[in-house]
């Protein structure tokens, strides 16, 4: 038993950091990790689920939604804040968790954050793939009916075009394609690059913000919380909760600040900083955002709408514009893809490393030097999700992901104060245990909200990788080798 608890000592991480990170420098100030953390989380969550939360869950009171998933959110993010400041090394929750937690529960959330890492990129695959269409559309381009959605889809064009169903979603397979292979070939990301990726998609909130103001109709507010339908997730204050678990994939991104924290200047200050400077600044655009987009159009009307900003811009009048704004999502939505790809394959590539999971996923390309197999691996199984699940579906998928292991870091907050007393913190979680337990409490609450199949799919995953775990992962860790 003792084995599953086995921990990776802080100078062994440290090293193994140093040693496949060729020493990171620290060029990283606050500035540019809020910008890094608004790149990371403005994307498909905003532009495409924000509809199918207020024509299913919340209505008009999808605002509230967006509040009440932010302030589970600042709970988090202040404890992924004392992990990154007191492990400053590029990883994720799975690293801070092997050094704090122990081996099993870093399995646990490393085999979590497929569920949002993968599924993410299929669900943003699928919405790139909607704004494609509708932008080959107005340029009298018609893709194949049963190879733009799911079989168990329906998609409506801001035309009014419905499509029942497809066989599967070429475009969204086509891109995660596309963006694998460029992985595979390495990529390098600059400060640069993301800074101008930050000022694109926050330029496309303000004009959708500033242009659609004037166009409101206030009868699209009424009632601003629909009635409760007799079901749990379906309007009402229940369904505003529902609706926070649904958006929550929209505040993704705390990852790619915390996974900075060896690039980091300071990381006792940049952290918080860029965690919960990050999300104030994305709060504030998303509760605007949503306010003009179900002032533009009856909440009911973004129903099965996975483009629900071009849906709704087009009744601005400023055509012209709308090219423009839907070009300039689809490279979001790219960049997005992109650090979600990325993402995966250095968790699994870390997991590989430690002996958890097959040689296969570790193994670097003689020329590329990228973890090659990783990503073939995973261009395959996140092309299969792209190509068959339903956005919605798949948004539910991550979100139950994410609250989950935001749940677990949280925990892991307040396991290491109570074990690990003495390791110096350059930042501290405030009034622990009050401020874990509140995310704690939050996040479930979240999770609760979400529909019970979204319950039966975390079960599945969760055995599956439980199974995995016990039958190949205990028996090859490195770790365990060591003791």
């Amino acid at each position: 038993m003792s084995k599953i608890f086995a921990k990776k000592s802080l100078p062994l991480l440290l090293a193994d950091a140093s040693e496949s990170e060729k020493g990171l420098k620290r060029t990283l100030g606050s500035g540019a990790l809020v910008a890094l953390g608004i790149g990371a989380i403005i994307g498909a969550g905003l532009f495409s689920l924000t509809g199918i939360a207020a024509a299913e869950n919340a209505g008009p009171a999808v605002t509230i939604s967006f509040i009440l998933a932010a302030v589970g959110c600042a709970f988090a993010g202040l404890c992924y804040a004392e992990f990154a400041s007191m492990i400053p090394v590029a990883g994720s929750a799975y690293t801070y968790s092997y050094a704090t937690m122990g081996e099993f529960v870093a399995w646990i959330i490393g085999w979590d954050l497929v569920l949002e890492y993968a599924l993410g990129a299929a669900t943003v695959a699928v919405s790139w793939s909607r704004y494609l269409l509708e932008f080959l559309h107005k340029f009298g381009i018609h893709l194949p009916q049963n190879l733009v959605c799911s079989p168990w889809e329906t998609l409506k064009l801001s035309d009014g075009t419905v499509i029942n169903g497809g066989m599967f979603n070429l475009p969204a397979v086509i891109i995660v394609i596309l963006l694998s292979l460029l992985l595979i070939r390495g990529t390098k990301e600059s400060a640069t690059l993301n800074n101008i990726l930050v000022i694109l998609k926050v330029a496309v909130v303000l004009v959708f913000i500033a242009l659609g103001w004037s166009h409101i109709d206030p009868a699209n507010y009424t009632p601003y919380i629909p009635d409760n339908t007799g079901k749990y997730e379906n309007f009402g204050w229940t369904g505003i909760a529902t609706g926070a678990a649904v958006v929550f994939f929209a505040f993704i991104g705390f990852d790619a600040v915390s996974t900075a924290a060896q690039e980091a200047k300071n990381p006792a200050k940049g952290m918080p900083i860029g965690i919960l400077g990050s999300l104030v600044v994305c709060t504030v655009l998303y509760v605007l955002f949503a306010h003009v987009m179900t002032g533009l159009l009856n909440y009911k009307l973004f129903a099965n709408d996975a483009k629900p900003v071009a849906t709704a811009f087009a009744k601005t009048g400023y055509d012209f514009l709308q090219n423009g704004l839907i070009l300039a999502i689809l490279a979001g939505y790219t960049s997005v893809m992109l650090v979600m790809l990325m993402g995966q394959s250095r968790v699994f590539y870390s997991m590989s490393r430690d002996g958890l999971l097959p040689k296969f996923f570790s193994e670097v390309h003689p020329k590329f030097r990228t973890p090659w197999k990783t990503n073939l691996f995973f261009m395959v199984f996140v092309s299969i999700f792209a190509g068959l699940v339903p956005v919605s579906q798949l948004g539910h998928m991550v979100s139950i992901g994410t609250l989950f292991a935001f749940v677990l870091v949280c925990v892991g907050v307040m396991i290491m104060r109570r074990t690990m007393p003495d390791i110096p913190r350059a930042f501290k979680t405030p009034l622990v245990p009050v401020v874990p337990i509140l995310g704690i409490l939050v996040c479930g609450y979240l999770m609760y909200s979400l529909p019970g199949e979204s319950w039966l799919r975390l079960a599945a995953w969760l055995a599956l990788g439980l199974v995995i775990y016990f039958t190949y992962g205990i028996k090859n860790s490195k770790i365990n080798d060591r003791a």
